[in-house]
């Protein structure tokens, strides 16, 4: 089990059947590796069966404190209460174990309520899909098949290329459902929200943020240092734009709508210095180096 790991509500530091001395220093290695990137964040301490000493509560919360991480809930045995009360920390008894159909019960119970209500962007996609269904349909009383086969010539057999490790690429955070004001996403990778996110929301990402609606809270791509990392939404006006060090917290102008009266989708990059917005039909242009776009 991973010793630090993030949660919707905040971080999990996993401390329960290990030696804390070893997994104190061990957590102050893993945050120094990212000064900043938990900043603002609240955690919860797992100890399971393990008793720790006020001394080491008080180690704990100084190592988070020090990376700007607030310690607010123990989970442990009963045993644990008193030290955590006394520090100001909420308490939080070991679950019972639970069947796994019980436990993937009790999860989907603590999930937010998902709002599926798009927005205008968004709703601009039903029209395309319905003429792609009237296609399908079209072809299919013709007599020909749904989707077209291409008759390949077969390809001369090459010789299998010799295996190597790789790094494996970062991950992704799949988000369906809209952010409130006060709700954060914090990942290192990249960050996918099916949805809205409204002014007050923030998304955190060490790679892409990519929003499948309107973006109007604060985006954070390659919190890292990637200057490559990029912003997209179907509606861009974020009140905050940052990618790697460069920051934009002028809010964007009206941008130019499509022939069908919807906002143009649109991509956030570094380019010259600075953050600059592009529509996404014309990034193909700015990647061949058109000067103009």
């Amino acid at each position: 089990m991973a010793l630090l790991r993030g949660r919707r509500q905040g971080l999990e530091i996993a401390l329960a059947g290990r030696e804390l001395g070893e997994a104190f220093e061990e957590l102050e290695a893993r945050l120094a590796e990212r000064p900043g990137f938990y900043r603002g964040s609240s955690a919860a301490a797992t100890f399971g069966d393990t008793l720790p000493t006020p001394d080491e509560l008080a180690r704990l919360r100084a190592l988070l404190s020090q990376a700007g991480v607030e310690l607010r809930r123990v989970t442990g045995i009963p045993a644990i209460e008193p030290v955590a009360r006394a520090g100001g920390l909420e308490f939080e008894a070991n679950a019972a174990p639970a069947s796994p159909a019980h436990e993937l019960d009790r999860r989907r119970a603590l999930r937010p309520p998902r709002e599926l209500k798009l927005s205008d962007a968004a709703r601009s996609l039903v029209a395309d899909f319905a003429g792609a269904r009237a296609d399908i349909a079209d072809r299919r009383q013709r007599g020909e098949a749904s989707v077209p086969r291409l008759d390949l010539p077969k390809a001369v057999p090459e010789p299998a290329p010799a295996l190597h490790l790789v790094a494996a690429p970062p991950s992704t955070l799949y988000h369906p459902g809209t952010l409130r004001g006060g709700q954060a996403l914090h990942h290192d990778g990249n960050i996918v929200v099916i949805g809205d996110v409204n002014p007050g929301a923030e998304l955190i990402a060490s790679g892409d943020v990519l929003v499948f609606g309107r973006l109007a809270g604060v985006a954070h791509a390659g919190a890292e240092g990637d200057a490559e990392a990029r912003v997209y939404a179907l509606e861009l006006v974020a009140t905050q734009l940052r990618i790697a060090t460069f920051i934009a917290t002028e809010a964007p102008e009206s941008r130019p709508a499509s022939r069908d009266g919807s906002v143009r989708a649109e991509a956030a990059l570094v380019r010259d210095g600075r953050i600059a917005v592009v529509a996404f039909d014309q990034l193909g242009k700015l990647e061949r180096g058109v000067p103009s776009l």
